[in-house]
Order: C-alpha cells, then structure tokens, then sequence
C-alpha cells in the first residue's frame, strides 16, 4: 500500500528553536520512520504547495521514562525532517501566528 503525504508528514514540531528558524523558511516536522528525504519533500509540496530547498532527517531515540520505581520503560524512537524552502517559496501559513 503507497503511503499518502499525510502518512509521511505527521505533525509538526512546535518548540523556541524551531519557530527561531521557521523566520529563516526552515520547518520542522515529526515524519515517519521509513520515509526518505525525497517523499518527504514531495509530500510538504503536495499538502503545503510549497517549494522545497532541502531536507535534513534526524532519527530521534525514545527517552527512558519511569512510573514510580522500576522498571523503566522507553518513549517510542521517532523520526525528526528539517525542511528549507527556497527563498522564492511561499511560507506555511500554519507557522505564522507563532512566531
């Protein structure tokens, strides 16, 4: 089964350094773990209709979390996109009442 662009694109991340970059048309994105760069580009193209510069990806490790004393139990592991728009791209508008 293909996955669709919002299989791909699953949420963005909201966080001070990223809205810092977000000014520079740089995004950030929670995106799925066996996607590649060039999916995820063209996914944020087709849901955002935007043009795309670059991705850089980041798998994240899941963080230990505790209930009480033990054992400890692991946050999933998940993937992180750092998308750039070309500098004639339009902006997110999603992103633009946060910064």
């Amino acid at each position: 089964m293909a996955a669709t662009a919002y299989d791909i694109i699953k949420r963005p991340i909201i966080t001070e350094q990223s809205m810092a970059a977000a000014t520079e048309k740089k995004y950030t994105f929670e995106v799925a773990k066996d996607a590649n760069k060039i999916e995820i580009a063209k996914a944020m193209e087709e849901i955002f209709g935007v043009k795309v510069a670059k991705v850089n990806t980041l798998n994240m490790q899941g963080k230990e979390k505790r209930m009480g004393a033990r054992p400890a139990g692991r946050r999933p592991s998940w993937k992180k996109a750092m998308v750039t728009l070309t500098a004639d791209s339009k902006t997110i508008e999603f992103f633009e009442g946060m910064v």
